[in-house]
């Protein structure tokens, strides 16, 4: 009996070893790569940005109240690239380090994403300004501002450029531009970028999403990032979780047949 228990075992040891393997702590490698490296990552990037191109030139007809114009732009994923900094972290070893980011920034060595910088720049020679509306903090502004003077993106100057204070939601930052400009259009990756309906406790993210449709393409330009967002923190319940409890609650979330 005790040798039979002694071979169950042994096969019970790779069947474990796999369900663990199963559910991984983090592993963004291929998400940065796909951003690195894929045709479809720029190809996504040129389509937001020349459906922007279009609902600019339809809202530019459209809008005549006296008010200057602008658009309104997230930084990181939106127009600067930041998977050289993801592929730090992972060959790191680490999910995200604030240090890490903060020297990541300083360096102003962010790429710019595909199509933004022409359609910013497009955006600049019908006189509509551009508004750079990030959660990128106080110690990443000098780099911040060094890396968008750096490619010549419109207004890249202290006006223009609203970092977070006290807190993540942006609508607050939206509404004081709103008091002074027309809104033509919004670019984001992450759809807190277009308004905070859309992570509101209580609301149902997809559902909202639907009831907004006709805003995406045209007044809300999504930009394709892959590596990080909002949307995964409604995969989590429960408080202090570390990266193995992370991991279990995603693997539990897929839907599987």
């Amino acid at each position: 009996m005790r040798k039979y228990l002694f071979f169950w075992l042994l096969g019970l040891v790779p069947a474990l070893s796999f369900a663990q393997a199963l559910t991984p702590t983090r592993d963004y490698t291929n998400a940065v790569l796909w951003q690195q490296y894929s045709g479809e990552y720029r190809a996504l990037s040129f389509q937001a940005y020349n459906f922007a191109r279009l609902s600019l030139k339809e809202a530019l007809w459209e809008q005549a109240n006296g008010k200057p114009n602008c658009v309104i732009v997230d930084a990181d994923e939106t127009i600067l690239d930041n998977s050289a900094f993801q592929g730090h972290e992972v060959k790191a070893g680490v999910s995200f380090v604030p240090a890490d980011w903060t020297q990541w920034t300083a360096l102003a060595q962010a790429d710019t994403v595909p199509g933004a910088l022409a359609f910013l720049k497009f955006a600049a020679s019908k006189n509509v300004e551009t508004f750079y509306v990030t959660n990128r903090e106080a110690a990443d502004h000098d780099g911040t501002l060094k890396n968008l003077q750096k490619f010549g993106f419109p207004n890249a100057d202290e006006a223009h450029l609203l970092l977070k204070t006290t807190t993540s939601d942006k609508e607050a930052r939206r509404q004081k531009i709103l008091e002074k400009y027309n809104v033509l259009l919004l670019c984001g990756d992450n759809l807190s970028d277009f308004s905070n309906v859309f992570y509101r406790e209580g609301k149902d993210t997809k559902e909202q999403v639907n009831l907004a449709q006709n805003l995406f393409g045209t007044k809300f330009i999504v930009l394709p990032n892959p590596m990080y967002g909002d949307w995964e923190k409604l995969l989590y319940k429960g408080d202090k979780l570390n990266e193995a409890d992370k991991g279990k609650q995603r693997f539990d979330k897929l839907k599987s047949y």
